[in-house]
């Protein structure tokens, strides 16, 4: 690890073990290294819609579990999403447990920070964008929408689903049709169908 970082210029600090759990705020995992990282590809709405005409967007509202974000993260980066919409506030938020669970895949794919959903969402609305959020109660499958060149898709928290707030700045509802019964989806394999459809 030293060389590797020698060869790229990155600086190094040592520190004592408790010092250095200070730092990294997971002394049990941390296997006594840190690293400050550089998130290239974060950027704010006004950055992304200067470079982008047409797009796809996940956004996220409430999803809680670090897991899952990860997991959102890697379908996104490896599928047909330009972006992921992430609230600064009742999200799970960028940590090692979601780099790990992404398997990386957070350094290849454009993440918008908000701190206000809501707001970012109308934002998009008002340059066109469709915003859909998915329900069970939808008519109209997700395989059976012709989408705008514009789209956000909401995914919701992995127990209530989208919020009434969010809900009401939502302009189309789909559903993924299942079978058996089953209600729902975890929703990292609901971003999954998303990003591949």
């Amino acid at each position: 690890m030293i060389s590797i970082a020698k060869s790229r210029e990155i600086e190094i600090a040592y520190h004592d073990k408790k010092g250095l759990s200070r730092i990294s705020k997971n002394a049990k995992q941390d296997q006594g290294v840190a690293l400050d990282i550089v998130l290239e590809h974060a950027m704010s709405e006004d950055e992304f819609l200067d470079t982008h005409e047409s797009y796809r967007v996940i956004a996220l509202d409430g999803i809680t579990n670090p897991q899952n974000l990860g997991m959102i993260i890697r379908s996104c980066a490896a599928g047909d999403i330009d972006a992921i919409i992430i609230p600064s506030k009742g999200n799970a938020q960028i940590s090692p447990l979601v780099i790990k669970a992404s398997v990386g895949t957070l350094f290849k794919i454009p993440i918008i920070k908000t701190p206000k959903l809501k707001e970012t969402l109308s934002s998009f609305a008002k340059q066109g964008a469709s915003l859909y959020i998915l329900s069970s109660e939808a008519k109209q499958s997700y395989r059976d929408e012709k989408y705008a060149q514009k789209c956000i898709f909401v995914l919701g928290n992995e127990s209530d689903g989208v919020s009434t707030e969010i809900r009401s700045v939502c302009n189309k509802s789909i559903s993924i049709p299942m079978s058996r019964g089953v209600e729902s989806l975890n929703v990292a394999v609901t971003a999954s169908l998303l990003a591949f459809m």
